[in-house]
């Protein structure tokens, strides 16, 4: 696929170093020429030179023959404009705009063919917020990601010693609980000072303490499958009530705001730098949401305020190195979790789930959201893991057994790269269509199933793999695609 991104801030360079890795053909448009050298250096991709809302650049970059345009420039108004230019001057097919402005979503007047002319809105701040109320739903969770409208999730923790998961093989843990709808995909063992090492996961395979599991399941599920990997049976859930967010910027007011739609449910503290953007979030938020003005690596601002009593420690603000040592410095004062939000991937992979529990990066949290629009076939979401090496991804299984490869066909006859885990498969979504036509939800209820080997594909299930490694994509799209007699 031809892509063409504006903008080589944070941002665009995560997209790009995504998208690079599975073969595009990648041109980055920027007025800032030795950020593009950069970007040249370090990825196979072409750079432009030259601001995206002029004709001559797009054209320069090859907007005549581009299928997609992700622009995510540091300004809402020259996204915008840009995808409107791409659709009137060189009708390229796709247009994604980062908008950081909420009074643009859901309004087709405004971004539809008639207005800016944009398929998707992405904004990485609502991602982050939507990201963020997950975890806090699932306080152990080291990572939640949604497939099927949110019938089944992928989530990630450390394994505790003491837990009922911890110990036994997989297989003796699938005799415990046939039952419940759950398959273990992977684990990342920590090994001396190597990187976290991925482990295959199989009936003889056993999870020991400080392993980071991933698990897919069914949504009712999740809580108690963490519970299962995180404490004793004997030990009670600990919720989330009291949270203190170091950071007022826009992640954070919009955070804050999100979890005060439920009074009384949390305790919240926010620590902000600047006394006018205090003033600016008091007025915007209730008045139970307690505003405080310092600095939020002062230890005696987190004694005074009992940091010891925190639940979740949230560090938002625009400077990754404050993010790490406020964290470090809460978590080393009492607070119970804590959790950075850091810009450079490099940072992230040296903190996440060391003293910090959760090392988050923006531009991970909503790259999701724009794989699955390049992704090919019928791919209905995308979720990118460990940093960008690994992926989980849901796609529909289409056709018969006559026009596909799948549908019709056991599990076991699947012809799968051999590292590439089915995790499960949603079956009889409203939004699915049999092959008569007849909607899905008049004929079941949908249910998570956890396949087996004899399990067999049907048209319009919604499949859930997971891929230790980008690569493998390309395989699992190739076979899920129905031949040309189909439609």
């Amino acid at each position: 696929m031809k892509i063409i991104i504006l903008g080589a801030g944070r941002v665009g360079q995560s997209v790009a170093d995504s998208l690079v890795s599975e073969r595009n053909d990648i041109t980055v448009i920027d007025t800032d020429a030795a950020r593009l050298r950069d970007l040249e250096s370090r990825f196979d991709l072409r750079g432009v030179v030259g601001n995206g809302i002029e004709p001559a650049v797009l054209a320069e970059a090859g907007a005549e023959d581009t299928d997609l345009l992700i622009a995510c420039a540091a300004q809402d108004e020259t996204n915008l404009v840009c995808c409107k230019i791409a659709q009137l001057m060189f009708n390229i097919p796709k247009r994604i705009a980062r908008v950081r402005s909420s009074g643009f979503q859901g309004d087709d007047r405004l971004v539809g063919p008639e207005g800016f002319a944009v398929d998707r809105i992405i904004c990485p701040e609502e991602s982050l917020t939507r990201y963020i109320g997950k975890l806090i739903e699932h306080p152990e969770a080291m990572q939640v990601r949604e497939f099927a409208g949110g019938r089944a999730c992928l989530v990630s923790g450390r394994a505790r010693p003491g837990a009922p998961m911890v110990g036994p093989t997989i297989g003796e843990l699938r005799e415990r609980a046939p039952e419940m709808a759950m398959r273990l995909v992977a684990i990342y063992r920590r090994f001396a000072d190597e990187p976290d090492r991925f482990i295959a996961c199989d009936g003889a395979t056993r999870i020991e303490p400080g392993d980071e599991v991933f698990v897919l399941a069914a949504h009712e599920h999740i809580a108690n499958v963490l519970a299962a990997l995180h404490r004793p049976a004997s030990q009670q859930p600990q919720p989330v009530r009291r949270i203190m967010i170091a950071g007022g910027g826009g992640v954070g007011l919009r955070l804050a705001r999100q979890l005060a739609q439920t009074p009384g449910r949390f305790n919240i503290k926010i620590i902000e730098d600047h006394a006018d953007r205090c003033v600016e979030l008091a007025s915007a938020l209730p008045s139970e949401v307690l505003v405080l003005q310092g600095d939020t690596t002062d230890e005696d601002l987190l004694g005074d305020e009992g940091i010891e009593e925190v639940d979740l420690f949230l560090a938002l603000t625009d400077d990754d190195e404050d993010n790490i040592m406020s964290c470090l410095l809460a978590k080393r004062m009492g607070a119970s979790r804590v959790l950075a939000l850091i810009n450079r991937r490099s940072y992230a992979d040296l903190m996440h789930g060391t003293q910090i529990d959760i090392a988050l990066s923006p531009a991970q949290a909503m790259l999701g959201e724009l794989l699955a629009y390049v992704r090919q076939g019928d791919v209905q979401a995308v979720h990118s893991l460990r940093r960008g090496v690994a992926e989980a991804l849901e796609i529909v299984a289409r056709g018969d057994r006559k026009s596909s490869r799948v549908v019709g066909r056991k599990v076991s006859e699947l012809a799968l790269p051999r590292d590439v885990h089915i995790g499960l498969i949603v079956r009889g979504l409203p939004d699915a269509m049999d092959a008569t036509g007849t909607a899905a939800a008049e004929l079941r209820e949908p249910e998570v199933i956890i396949p087996r080997s004899g399990t067999v594909i049907e048209s319009n299930d919604h499949v859930v793999f997971f891929l230790p490694n980008k690569r493998l994509v390309r395989d699992v799209e190739k076979l899920f695609r129905v031949s040309a007699t189909f439609f």
